[in-house]
């Protein structure tokens, strides 16, 4: 595998797919989502992604306690406009593991196993808490993450700068490397169940 090794270390999210169940993608329909499948979805590693796999962890946790959560029967409430900042990288993610998709989603087999509108987005920015709603009990909960208990290496600012003028020698962009997915690993490693970070809410059905 062509990944840093930590990725395997991370936290796994356990999930239940009726659909994948009934069309044999899945023996039993379990599907378990691992943080290099939103690395390949996302197409990079950086700690807005690899927040949202946690944030998503979280909410799947807390709302399925014994067991696997049954993806694609979960609502996911964006608190911003799909072109806002990194909602929709964000989104992409959560889409991965609970199976919540925009109208442009999976519409179902004789009204069944639909995905589509699952996920909505606020018309405008309004907050950073994303909500999740089981679609059989009601129980909600919503999550906001927060970083900055995780902070960057102090020379990431002058690296970034270099590569983006084009100035950087080669040692300086491996550094660079270095030290973004370091941030990275210590978020998916050190801080993945740390309520500083993976601020969860219970909400009333």
């Amino acid at each position: 595998m062509n990944f840093p090794d930590f990725y395997a270390q991370a936290p796994v999210v356990h999930t239940y797919d009726r659909l994948a169940q009934l069309l044999g993608a899945a023996k039993g329909g379990l599907l378990d989502y691992r943080y290099v499948d939103v690395v390949r979805l996302a197409g990079h590693s950086c700690p807005t992604v690899a927040g949202a796999f946690l944030s998503g962890r979280a909410a799947l946790r807390a709302l399925y306690p014994d067991g696997p959560a049954e993806r694609g029967m979960i609502e996911v409430a964006m608190p911003a406009p799909a072109h806002h900042g990194t909602t929709g990288v964000v989104a992409q993610v959560l889409t991965l593991l609970t199976g919540a998709a925009a109208e442009n989603g999976f519409q179902g087999l004789g009204g069944r196993y639909a995905r589509d509108g699952l996920l909505s987005f606020a018309g405008r920015h309004e907050s950073d808490v994303i909500g999740f709603r089981r679609l059989d009990s009601g129980e909600s909960v919503s999550v906001e993450l927060d970083t900055t208990p995780v902070p960057g290496d102090p020379q990431m600012r002058s690296l970034l700068t270099a590569i983006v003028q084009d100035s950087a020698s080669d040692e300086q962009k491996q550094d660079f490397a270095r030290i973004w997915q370091d941030r990275v690993r210590r978020m998916l490693l050190d801080f993945a169940d740390d309520v500083r970070v993976i601020k969860l809410t219970r909400l009333a059905a």
